[in-house]
Order: C-alpha cells, then structure tokens, then sequence
C-alpha cells in the first residue's frame, strides 16, 4: 500500500468530488494521505477532513509564498498542534524566492521570520516540520541550522533540488520526498538524485491537486496518482514496486510519528 504524504483535498478543485478521490485512493491502493495547510482561513477545513476520515491526516502552517494572509503566531500554531491528534505536522513552511523578482533580498524577511516561528513551534509541540523550498535552498538549510531543526526533524516535500541541498538536509534529520515531478522526461538531474536517495529517507507524494505524473502530466492530480510517482521510482532504482511502497510508507509513519499499529 502506497501512502501520500502530501495533499490538499481541502482545495476548491475537490470540493465536488470528494467521495469519488478517496474511492480511487482506495482503488489504487493508497491507504492514506496527509492534507497539508497552507493558510490559516482554510485551516478549519484541513482539519476537518482529518477528522472525519480515519485515513487522513492534516499539518497546521502558513505557505511561505502566501503574503496577504494572516501571521500565525508561535502559541496559535503550538497550541493547535497539541490539541488534535490527527495534527501531525507543521507546515508546509519554508522560504519561496521564485517570484521575488525585483524585490530586494531585505524585503523577503518577513518570509524568514515565518519560517523561523514554524520551527520554533514545531520544537515547541514536538510535531515535524514539512518544508517547502524554492530558489532559496542555502537561506533554508543555514536557517534550519540556526533554529536546530534537527531536533525534530521531518520532510523536504516536492524536493528538486540537488544531492548536495538532499544530503544536507538528511544530516539534519529529514526525509526526501519526490512528487510528479520526478517523472517528467525534463527532470533528468532530478532523477540522478533520486537514485541516491537512500531508501530509508524517502518519501512519495502527490501535491495534489498539481504536478500530476506521468502519464497524467497536464490533469488535475490526486492522492490515488501517488502510485505512479512510486512505481516509477521503483523502476528507477531497480527494485520492486511493494518494496518501494513498503519502505516509503514505513518512512511515513516513522516521520510523522504515527503508531501504525494503531493504523
């Protein structure tokens, strides 16, 4: 059974559909999923469908690429945490420079104050962190540094960068996890890196609803379509699709400090 460890059902794309996405996760036998927040505002919904699906889990945070939305503070994302079970994570939280265009480097420190009050919660109510990084790679590891992140731990989710970005991140004590992306015939250097990934630090995942694999490159994507992102992996690195799927749902529960047998 595949396990993806990073969705958002909460989205306006799954809203009418819902019965039919977790019918085909069953269908293609991808036991569970994490919802992931993004914002505050849409939290409650996150959190909802956590709770009322035995399968599914949810994060509490604030994207790093949402600037017009309410600040989390420290107590409301520690409290949050501690108060429902089917929390299992902070995030997604990180640092986006992508679309920084013109703007100055000084001018994005409100993204690195966030990231920082993430960790600092996550430290705080011992959950792991989900980790979002884009064109910022070195002010995300020195930054997971600074706050010892590598007390808690967690994932570097829709990973893209390189081995050298991977392996520091791992000697802090997080897992890899590749989405769809990992699948595309542009994603050459991506694959290579996920060759060396070992096993044991590794996660799948859809981002759904996008970046949708092979061979649904283009549609909207949902947790079900994780088997694709695994099965390709496991070609990748030679080796059969149940143990892929094995270890990686292994590794989920393990990160997320999920009692499997109670799962």
């Amino acid at each position: 059974m595949f396990i993806d460890s990073h969705c958002h059902l909460d989205f306006p794309e799954f809203q009418a559909r819902l019965p039919e996405v977790l019918a085909n996760m069953k269908s293609a036998q991808v036991s569970h999923a994490l919802c992931v927040s993004v914002d505050i505002p849409d939290f409650p919904n996150v959190l909802k469908l956590a709770q009322e699906h035995p399968h599914l889990y949810a994060s509490v945070g604030v994207h790093p690429d949402y600037e017009d939305t309410p600040e989390p503070s420290l107590e409301f994302l520690v409290d949050t945490a501690k108060k429902h079970p089917k929390i299992v994570a902070i995030g997604e939280t990180g640092l986006d420079y992508y679309r920084m265009g013109d703007r100055s480097y000084e001018s994005m420190e409100w993204q690195r104050e966030r990231f920082r009050t993430h960790i600092r919660a996550a430290l705080a109510a011992r959950k792991p962190l989900i980790i979002h990084t884009r064109s910022a790679s070195e002010d995300t590891i020195k930054i997971l540094r600074e706050e010892g992140a590598e007390g808690i731990g967690g994932v570097m989710h829709c990973f893209t960068e390189s081995l050298d970005v991977a392996r520091k991140a791992m000697d802090l004590g997080f897992y890899i996890s590749f989405s769809g992306i990992v699948t595309f015939k542009s994603a050459k250097d991506l694959q290579e890196t996920c060759k060396q990934i070992p096993l044991d630090r590794m996660l799948i995942e859809t981002d759904s609803p996008y970046l949708a694999p092979i061979p649904y490159r283009g549609k909207t994507n949902e947790p079900a379509w994780v088997s694709k992102v695994g099965e390709f992996i496991a070609d990748l690195k030679g080796i059969s699709i149940e143990e892929l799927a094995s270890c990686t749902s292994s590794n989920f529960y393990q990160c997320f400090q999920i009692d499997r047998a109670v799962n």
